[in-house]
């Protein structure tokens, strides 16, 4: 498929079924695009559709069969979208750090891995993070069942990115709190293992 050089040929794109619950469509809304008027479209949309393909039925998927509705904050980024944001301080990265991750139709520059994040909400863990603030509770569960590579928690509403890559890292960082912490990492001695007791008590509350 060519870039979209029209809107026809962009109502296409956006009608890809990357699985059965999620289309192409859903991940090029992009508020910096749509403020400063900067074409949020892949370059390569077979390489965008096949990372998005595998973020789509390997992690989103599992995700919301088990917890419901999910909500998408920010997914994939134009390379010229993503490098406005990084330029003018509005939490992007540089491009060379995107590639296989918002920028999902290049390649990770420095492994050559083919990826692609989306940052999202779980909906029903909300009141559950409100009320304790423990959003450990859903990285733990993500860790332990589903292939992500890496995964990065927020503030707000506990959104966190998730990313799906050919080489995954399987690592989770947070920036809730003071500064960016890691969570676990391969290496570090709470990696290995099942986590259970991390989560028990959100799934016990029916929150999730």
């Amino acid at each position: 498929m060519r870039k979209p050089g029209s809107v026809k040929s962009l109502e296409e794109l956006g009608r890809v079924r990357l699985s059965p619950n999620f289309f192409m469509r859903d991940f090029l809304y992009s508020e910096i695009a749509s403020f400063h008027g900067i074409p949020n479209i892949p370059g390569f949309p077979d390489r965008a559709i096949e990372a998005g393909t595998q973020l789509c039925e390997q992690l989103l998927e599992p995700l919301q069969a088990r917890f419901g509705r999910i909500s998408i904050r920010s997914a994939y980024r134009s390379p010229a979208v993503n490098q406005f944001g990084n330029e003018h301080g509005l939490n992007c990265a540089s491009n060379e750090a995107n590639y296989g991750g918002h920028i999902w139709d290049y390649a990770d520059a420095r492994t050559g891995a083919t990826g692609a994040t989306a940052c999202i909400i779980v909906n029903s863990f909300v009141p559950y993070y409100e009320r304790t603030g423990d959003w450990q509770a859903l990285a733990w569960w993500v860790h332990d069942h589903l292939p992500y590579s890496e995964a990065e928690f927020f503030p707000k509403l506990a959104a966190f990115n998730l990313n799906w890559s050919s080489q995954p890292v399987r690592a989770i960082y947070s920036n809730v709190g003071k500064g960016r912490s890691c969570l676990t990492k391969p290496g570090m001695e709470n990696w290995p293992g099942q986590h259970a007791s991390e989560y028990a008590e959100w799934l016990a509350a029916g929150e999730g």
